[in-house]
């Protein structure tokens, strides 16, 4: 029978596009900011949403709150979900349906006049390419893969088209079934450029930084998340150079560096373009956003003490493209730190990164805002059909005007509520923010109720409903921006 719902039509004229990401660190929404300025400046119209704001109940508060909280304190067990999932080729049936509660909801805050949907996160990429496989959404729908490793979790059925920022991405993408993938190169803020020697002396000295040693620039994400201290401290041991370490947000963590001796410590800092002109090297641990802006600076990366998950692919993806060097052992790192700040390697690396930038003017499609702008404005046919979709749910449906966007109340404290069900929901939307893989996590791997207890064991139950969030601003609803 047809479905019955909200249906997003192409206009005649497209020149709005809406941008899902998920504010899960910085990294999707860093993307996605940079494509929105791109596209502002391209002349169209731009809405942003947050896919944890779509979620019912503000379960998105708690799907990041349990994400992060298992990387901090059971990262073990994110290892385990990450490989069983790629191993799967996706999400249980827990993630299935959390992803389902937000389809209808994401479809009515679209614009009716919205001509591409682009998704910066694994999660909004599946709800869209669901709306799309259903009929439910008539405009093309594109993922841009963020990182350098594309999990499978990436590759949606009924996303029209996959941008790579390079063909390492591109390749897994497509092993991973994806149709059309176009290398589109990376983005990054503008403001993130090659500096001359002026401009590095006055961001030393704007930094109080020592104006000729060699400089590490030690980062960790929005979140401060891996062994961050003892990375620190190998790198300050080794004399390579002198660790300068970005915390983000995690106050905790800058006030252990301090008491470890570590003399240059930050917490969140706006000006990131200054403090990698001042640096020589950037050592990172998760292979994301950040590495991008470094490329973009001409700054050479070193990949090391690197997190679970996607932080270990991301390394060995960069390693193989030769962007990044991916140190294992600790007694290579002063070698391989000394060949990146005055060796041939650090120059090979500095080209190979600024080329990933000078090509974004290159080729049939240039950079991922210009492609989908293109897009946009000429549109794509209806995405084709699988074999576990009813073709009567692809019948055309009358066009029903969206409705507004939902503004969702903030989650009601409630007192007394049972210890377990609160471990069964934590360690569920714990596992939920890849898509939600703990089900097909528990079904894969061995030991599974082993693995749902210490995640659960390993959370901090009692203040998940007073967590700040200091980093995830929403404006208006579901809207992070809307330029025109």
């Amino acid at each position: 029978m047809p479905h019955l719902g909200n249906t997003v039509r192409r206009p005649s004229s497209a020149e709005r596009v809406v941008i899902v990401s998920a504010s899960v660190g910085a990294g999707h929404d860093g993307a996605a900011a940079e494509l929105e300025r791109r596209l502002v400046a391209a002349g169209l119209t731009v809405d942003r949403f947050d896919l944890l704001d779509v979620l019912p109940a503000r379960l998105g508060r708690l799907v990041r709150d349990g994400y992060h909280r298992m990387l901090v304190r059971a990262p073990w067990a994110y290892q385990r979900i990450y490989s069983s999932t790629e191993r799967a080729g996706g999400g249980g049936a827990v993630a299935r349906a959390l992803l389902r509660s937000a389809e209808e909801r994401l479809l009515r805050a679209l614009p009716a006049d919205t001509g591409a949907v682009v998704s910066t996160y694994p999660g909004s990429s599946r709800v869209l390419g669901n709306l799309r496989l259903d009929g439910r959404l008539a405009v093309p729908v594109l993922t841009y893969l963020t990182d350098f490793s594309v999990h499978p979790l990436w590759v949606a059925d009924g996303v029209d088209v996959h941008l790579a920022l390079h063909a390492v991405p591109a390749a897994q993408a497509r092993a991973a079934g994806a149709r059309d993938v176009r290398v589109c190169g990376p983005v990054a803020d503008p403001r993130f450029r090659p500096a001359d020697a002026p401009e590095r002396a006055a961001a030393r000295a704007r930094f109080g930084l020592p104006p000729t040693a060699a400089l590490a620039l030690l980062v960790a994400g929005s979140w401060g998340v891996g062994p961050v201290r003892e990375v620190a401290r190998d790198l300050r041991d080794c004399g390579a150079a002198v660790p300068l370490v970005v915390c983000g947000r995690n106050e905790t963590l800058a006030d252990q560096l301090r008491a470890d001796g570590i003399e240059h410590v930050h917490g969140w800092v706006d000006d990131m373009p200054g403090l990698m002109h001042a640096a020589d090297v950037l050592v990172q641990n998760a292979g994301g956003l950040t590495s991008l802006e470094a490329f973009a600076t001409g700054l050479p990366v070193a990949s090391y003490g690197c997190i679970p998950g996607h932080g270990l692919t991301n390394a060995a993806a960069l390693d193989e493209a030769g962007v990044a060097a991916w140190i294992r052992d600790p007694a290579q790192l002063k070698h391989e730190l000394g060949e990146l700040i005055d060796g041939p390697r650090g120059l090979l690396q500095r080209e190979a990164g600024l080329t990933l930038f000078a090509d974004e003017s290159l080729g049939p499609h240039r950079g991922p805002a210009e492609e989908t702008a293109r897009i946009c404005r000429a549109g794509i046919g209806p995405a084709a059909p699988t074999t576990t979709r009813s073709t009567a749910r692809l019948t055309a449906q009358p066009a029903t005007p969206p409705s507004a966007p939902l503004t969702v109340p903030p989650i009601a404290r409630r007192v007394g509520r049972p210890a377990a069900v609160r471990l069964a929901t934590t360690t569920v939307l714990a596992c939920a923010v890849w898509a939600g893989a703990v089900g097909t996590a528990v079904a894969t791997t061995e030991g599974g109720p082993r693995l749902m207890h210490a995640i659960g064991h390993g959370l901090d139950l009692d203040d998940l409903g007073h967590a700040h969030h200091a980093d995830h601003v929403s404006h208006g609803g579901y809207a992070k921006g809307r330029h025109a």
